[in-house]
């Protein structure tokens, strides 16, 4: 299922096979719209290492936030050839500040970027 020009639901699926309820799916379009913001600015590819996460898989299995905005499925943790995780969450910031993408949660990590359409502003850096 086509998301946007660049984005296809399967790139969101929960990795434990779980079925994606429609309002995370309603919240992942919404996600996917965004990221396509970023995906013409850049004019590459941007891998999605994690988007939806059933509650069970985030719980038990990645042992994620309490909170996590992908049981939601409101987060992506992206990757982006080409550039460093910092990079990306510096563009990232910059597309925010612009108004040009949606503001919410920009969490820096040693390998990818979290981005996540939460209605307000979240940072973290947990980058060893």
């Amino acid at each position: 299922m086509k998301l946007t020009s660049n984005f296809s639901k399967s790139e969101f699926d929960c990795k434990s096979g779980a079925d994606m309820p429609q309002e995370v799916l309603n919240n992942i379009q919404k996600l996917a719209n965004q990221l396509q913001i970023i995906r013409n600015k850049v004019g590459v590819p941007i891998k999605i290492n994690s988007g939806y996460r059933s509650p069970d898989y985030n719980d038990n299995v990645v042992k994620g936030a309490k909170n996590s905005q992908h049981k939601l499925g409101k987060a992506a943790d992206i990757v982006i050839d080409g550039y460093t995780p910092d990079e990306v969450a510096n563009l990232i910031e910059e597309l925010i500040e612009n108004g040009d993408i949606l503001q919410g949660g920009l969490g820096r990590y040693n390998t990818f970027t979290h981005y996540d359409i939460r209605k307000s502003k979240a940072r973290w850096n947990f980058k060893k």
